[in-house]
């Protein structure tokens, strides 16, 4: 069964792998076990974020640990049941989170974050999905003077080592921007690059349609099914079996659960996030995502309204919806923007798949012919769908890489 995939995974990621596999004659089949994007893809702060050549390490300053231990804050909040079976993977975050180990993580991971805009503009450019990509990138406020000037000195090592552009605005700067915010602020930072995407399951979907009206086809199945068989791989779908001499593994957060039964486990973990739109009143407006970074939360004008999101929550699997940062971040949020009422009636839930060495798991799985992973992007599954496609498509395919895959290799754990 040559050129022939299943992709197990319908998120921004798998979407994309799909898509890039289609497009270079592959005969594909796509399975989730519910729609296109309707994972972590649907609910997340909407930047496709070419300035995040950082990616989030584990605090180490004392003083920022103690405050995450009281368990009070807005962008960060666990389960104490749950510390036990995250001790290993968080361990592993910290050790990867020392400064020389770091860097070199943060080299590979801005290999990825530079492709990012380009790698979505190919795929949207000249169709109906670049009415959802905004170039009005993003802001991040600051209320504490030293921790602004700390800032903007990382922003300029950033732009002199990365190309990454930005606007440095004062209290008189921000206000002009974002007339309509209620709290003053020291200062902000404009990330003038990134692409605002006003909705995000919708951006899945249009690229899912791309991958449909090319001839791949969507289907119904359950991930867990997934068998080795004379001629390749196996998975059950709602409408029958389906077979492709190939497999790539794009799940997420629950990647594992697959990957364990053949023999593969890599310490990947969960933080869950939620979000909340809001409506405005009268005729106030926000003209782009702010992040306010005193208190840990980010606004971003959405189809649906003004979107909440929440930082990182760590708990069991499956555990319950616990939306206790929506609940902290959202009397805050009122007092920096006149929002009106709850646009839905629950709070959206989503897990976003982290890796402790901050990289994903992109190429082939150890041990299995013609298995491959694209899984563990973090908080970047959004930004990093399209050139995550692109690479692990010219992996299978044999070509030359446009990047070097050797970073992100599953057999690094």
């Amino acid at each position: 069964m040559p050129q022939s995939a299943i992709v197990l995974g319908a998120g921004m990621v798998g979407v994309s792998v799909a898509l890039h596999l289609r497009r270079r004659g592959y005969d594909v089949v796509l399975v989730d076990r519910q729609g296109p994007g309707e994972g972590a893809s649907f609910g997340n702060g909407g930047l496709i974020q070419r300035e995040a050549v950082h990616p989030h390490p584990f605090p180490r300053d004392v003083s920022e640990l103690l405050r995450i231990a009281r368990n009070g804050s807005i962008d960060a909040h666990y389960h104490p049941f749950a510390l036990p079976g995250l001790a290993s993977p968080l361990l592993r975050y910290w050790w990867h989170s020392e400064p020389a180990r770091y860097a070199q993580t943060v080299q590979a991971y801005a290999r990825l974050i530079e492709t990012c805009l380009d790698e979505h503009l190919a795929i949207a450019r000249g169709t109906d999905a670049m009415a959802l990509l905004r170039p009005i990138g993003w802001m991040r406020l600051f209320g504490d003077p030293q921790r602004f000037e700390t800032a903007l000195a990382q922003a300029e090592l950033a732009r002199k080592e990365y190309g990454v552009n930005f606007v440095a605005l004062d209290r008189a700067g921000v206000a002009a921007a974002e007339p309509h915010l209620l709290a003053e602020r020291t200062g902000a930072i404009h990330w003038t690059d990134p692409l605002s995407v006003s909705d995000p399951h919708a951006l899945t979907l249009a690229y899912a349609r791309f991958f449909e009206a090319e001839g791949g086809r969507f289907v119904l199945g359950d991930a867990a099914t997934l068998r080795r068989v004379a001629a390749g791989w196996r998975v059950q779908a709602e409408d029958g079996p389906v077979e492709a001499a190939e497999v790539v593994i794009a799940l997420g957060a629950a990647a594992t659960e697959v990957t364990r039964r053949f023999g593969y486990a890599p310490p990947l973990f969960g933080k869950r996030g939620y979000h909340m739109h809001y409506r405005l009143q009268g005729n106030a407006v926000l003209n782009r995502p702010v992040l306010d970074t005193d208190s840990g939360f980010l606004l971003a004008p959405m189809r649906a309204g003004i979107r909440l999101t929440t930082g990182a929550e760590f708990a069991r699997p499956d555990a319950a919806p616990s939306p206790v940062q929506l609940e902290r971040a959202e009397p805050v949020a009122r007092r920096l923007l006149p929002l009106a009422d709850r646009v839905e009636a629950t709070p959206w839930m989503g897990v976003r798949p982290c890796m402790p060495d901050m990289l994903p798991v992109i190429g082939r799985l150890p041990g299995h012919q013609g298995a491959w992973c694209a899984f563990g992007h973090g908080h970047q599954g959004l930004t990093l769908g399209p050139t995550t496609g692109r690479l692990l498509a010219e992996m299978m395919t044999g070509g030359e890489t446009f990047v070097s895959p050797e970073p992100y290799r599953p057999d690094r754990y």
